[in-house]
């Protein structure tokens, strides 16, 4: 069965070869309450209406917003709650425009301030919240083709999945419309400082724009 990984066409595979092709993460300092703790698939709808050639981007990905959740399907922003746009240098002004801007998703409505840019960093260790591979939905076959995915990038590291306390897999899953998209968390060790940045470039598996497949520094805070 083959993995939906998103740099497929010529051009993208030129790219990842392209160590100078220099991303950055925008992020967007917030005015707001709370969110659904679901959020991505709303978020990405949000902004699309904003600027309509989100949808064309296939190197541009969009984090969920962190916050404490409620326990009640929600979350409250904080001092850390950040919108972050990962992307080429040469599509900031796509984005930039959206400081100022309120956006509305569900029944929540936060304001984006002007945002700051940081420069992807190297670091040995890396994670993703959630990492969609479409027709893997089992720990063992998911893990396989992440590994796949990451050699495709000729990224040499060693992905697991983080267990929960009980010591199970740790699923998760996001809502798109109407249907429910499983996935696992996934982190990714013993990257060399060049891999390190590949993969935060462009991540694996799908759904980038809604927050999954986005990796970070393991126990970063933002």
């Amino acid at each position: 069965m083959g993995d939906n990984f998103h740099v497929s066409t010529q051009s993208h595979a030129t790219e990842v070869l392209n160590p100078q092709l220099i991303y950055v993460d925008l992020s967007f300092r917030l005015i707001g309450q709370t969110l659904p703790i679901d959020h991505g698939y709303a978020l990405y709808a949000a902004l699309t209406h904003l600027q309509d050639k989100l949808h064309s981007l296939d190197d541009l990905s969009i984090q969920t917003i962190p916050g404490i959740p409620d326990g009640n399907d929600s979350l409250h922003l904080n001092n850390h709650s950040r919108l972050r746009i990962r992307l080429p240098v040469d599509k900031i002004p796509l984005v930039y425009p959206f400081a100022g801007k309120s956006l509305t998703i569900g029944r929540h409505k936060i304001h984006l301030e002007i945002p700051q840019m940081y420069l992807l960093q190297a670091v040995e260790k890396l994670r993703s919240r959630i990492v969609v591979i479409k027709g893997y939905e089992e720990p063992k076959g998911f893990l396989a083709a992440a590994q796949r995915q990451l050699e495709k990038l000729g990224v040499q590291g060693i992905a697991s999945i983080p267990t929960k306390a009980d010591g199970k897999p740790e699923r998760r899953s996001i809502k798109i419309k109407k249907f429910t998209v499983v996935g696992f968390g996934l982190e990714v060790t013993n990257l060399n400082d060049e891999d390190s940045i590949t993969l935060q470039k462009y991540g694996i598996g799908g759904k980038q724009k809604m927050g999954c497949g986005v990796f970070v520094p393991v126990n970063e805070k933002r």
